[in-house]
C-alpha cells in the first residue's frame, strides 16, 4: 500500500519516492535529487532534479498550519486553489505562470514547471536590475485574469458558481487582519514596529482617526465586493522574472474579490524598490538611470494598465448594462481608486506589520531606515485618504516623489 494515501508533511526524503511513484514526468532510471528551496510564510516547497538529464520540477505542499506563526491554522484546500487558478490564469494569461503538471487533492501537493533559470522579483531588484518586458507582462496579467473572470465578461451564473468554488476564509483573514486591521490598531499585539520608529508610527498612523476610518471602507470593500478572481498576494516576492519572461506565482489567496487589491500591491512593491534605491544607491547615473526607470515602472504599470483594461472591454464586454455610454471608464477609474487605496494599505503592512520585506529591513543604518519607513508610511496615507483623486501613473508617482522630497531633501 502506498504511504502517500494519507496525508502527511513531506521531507526531501519523501519527495523522491513521491515522485517516482505518482509523476511520468522522469526517466525510469533518473538519478534524483531533492532540496527544499521555500524560505515563504506559509508552505513548503521542494526542487527535485535528476542528475543525469538536468530535467526538475518544483514540488509545493501545503501545511495545515502558517510557517510564519502557529496561530495561523489553514485549510490545505489553499493547495486546490492554487493550482486550478494557475491552470485558468494559464489560460487567460499564456506564458506568464508556471505550468502545472499534477495536482494531488490527498498530499495538497502542486508539481509545477522549475523556475530556478529565474530570478525572485524582489532580489533582483535590491541588486538594481531593470526588466524592460515587465510593465507589458503585469499589465497583461492584471487585465487579463481580472477582468475576463468578472461579471462584465462572464455569465453571471457561472461567475457566481466561481465565487463558490473559490471561497477561501481562512486565507481572507489573513489578508483582512495583516493589512487591513492590525497595522492600524495593533490589536492582537503582534506588529513589528521598528523600536526608533514606534512613538512616530503611533502618533502618524495609531492615532490618525480619519486614516482609520478609510481604512475600515477599505476592508469592507474586500470582504464584501466580488469583483473578479483576484491572485491575492501579487508582490514582487510572488514574481519570477528574467529579462525577456515574467512568471507570477503563489496564487493561494486568490478568491473573488476587488480588482484594484491585485494592481494596489503591485504598485506598492515596486515603491519599495525605489524607495531603497534613493536610500542605498550611490550619487552617479547608474542611480539616477535606476530611480528613473523604477518611476517609469510605477506610472507605466498604471497607465498600461488602463489602455489595455478599455481596449479589453471593448472587445469582451457581454453584460447589457455594461455597454452603456461611459460606463467602462466609471468601472475603471473605481478600479484605480481601489488600487490607490491597497497600495498605501500594503505599504503601511510591510513596515508596521507581522511580516517585512527586504528593500526596507536591509538597510542597515539606523537613520537611513528611518526615512525610508516614513517615507513610505507618508505616502501611504496620502494614497488611502485621497485615493479617489487617483487617476493615472503621474498622480500615484507624484505622491511617492512628494514624500521623498519631504524626507531626503
Amino acid at each position: 500500500m502506498s504511504k502517500f494515501n494519507k496525508y502527511f508533511l513531506m521531507k526531501p526524503e519523501d519527495v523522491i519516492e513521491y515522485v517516482k511513484e505518482k509523476l511520468e514526468f522522469f526517466d525510469k532510471d533518473a538519478d534524483l535529487e531533492c532540496k527544499e528551496i521555500g524560505d515563504g510564510n506559509i508552505n513548503y516547497i521542494f526542487r527535485v532534479w535528476d542528475k543525469n538529464s538536468g530535467k526538475s520540477v518544483v514540488i509545493k505542499q501545503a501545511g495545515d498550519t502558517a510557517r510564519i506563526s502557529d496561530e495561523f491554522k489553514l485549510s490545505t484546500d489553499r493547495n486546490r486553489i492554487e493550482a486550478e487558478v494557475l491552470q485558468l490564469e494559464g489560460k487567460l494569461a499564456p506564458g506568464l505562470v508556471p505550468v502545472v503538471y499534477k495536482y494531488d487533492e490527498i498530499m495538497q501537493a502542486t508539481v509545477m514547471e522549475d523556475l530556478s533559470n529565474h530570478t525572485i522579483m524582489r532580489y533582483a531588484l535590491l541588486e538594481y536590475k531593470k526588466f524592460p518586458l515587465f510593465i507589458d507582462h503585469i499589465t497583461t496579467f492584471l487585465v487579463n485574469t481580472l477582468l475576463l473572470t468578472s461579471d462584465v465578461v462572464l455569465d453571471h451564473k457561472e461567475k457566481k458558481e466561481l465565487v463558490k468554488r473559490y471561497i477561501n476564509p481562512e486565507l481572507c483573514e489573513i489578508t483582512e487582519d495583516l493589512i487591513y486591521t492590525e497595522p492600524f490598531t495593533n490589536y492582537k499585539n503582534r506588529n513589528d514596529v521598528y523600536p526608533p520608529n514606534l512613538e512616530w508610527v503611533k502618533k502618524e498612523i495609531y492615532e490618525d482617526k480619519e486614516l482609520r476610518f478609510e481604512v475600515a471602507k477599505l476592508k469592507f470593500d474586500f470582504m464584501t465586493k466580488a469583483q473578479a478572481l483576484i491572485h491575492g498576494d501579487l508582490h514582487t516576492g510572488s514574481i519570477f522574472v528574467t529579462e525577456n519572461s515574467t512568471k507570477v506565482i503563489d496564487p493561494e489567496f486568490a478568491f473573488y474579490g476587488p480588482m484594484g487589491f491585485d494592481v494596489g500591491k503591485i504598485i506598492a512593491n515596486i515603491i519599495f524598490a525605489l524607495v531603497h534605491a534613493y536610500i542605498t544607491m550611490p550619487e552617479g547615473d547608474e542611480r539616477v538611470d535606476y530611480l528613473q526607470w523604477l518611476q517609469d515602472t510605477i506610472v507605466g504599470i498604471v497607465d498600461k494598465f488602463r489602455e489595455k483594461f478599455i481596449k479589453a472591454w471593448k472587445e469582451n464586454v457581454k453584460e447589457i448594462m455594461a455597454k452603456e455610454e461611459g460606463f467602462d471608464k466609471w468601472y475603471l477609474d473605481e478600479v484605480v481608486h481601489d488600487a490607490a487605496g491597497v497600495t498605501g494599505l500594503s505599504l503601511c503592512r510591510r513596515i508596521i506589520g507581522l511580516a517585512h520585506v527586504k528593500d526596507i529591513t536591509s538597510i542597515e543604518n539606523e537613520n537611513d531606515r528611518l526615512n525610508a519607513e516614513r517615507i513610505c508610511l507618508t505616502a501611504a496615507k496620502k494614497y488611502i485618504k485621497k485615493r479617489n483623486y487617483y487617476y493615472t501613473g503621474k498622480d500615484f508617482i507624484e505622491t511617492i516623489l512628494e514624500s521623498v522630497e519631504l524626507f531626503l531633501s
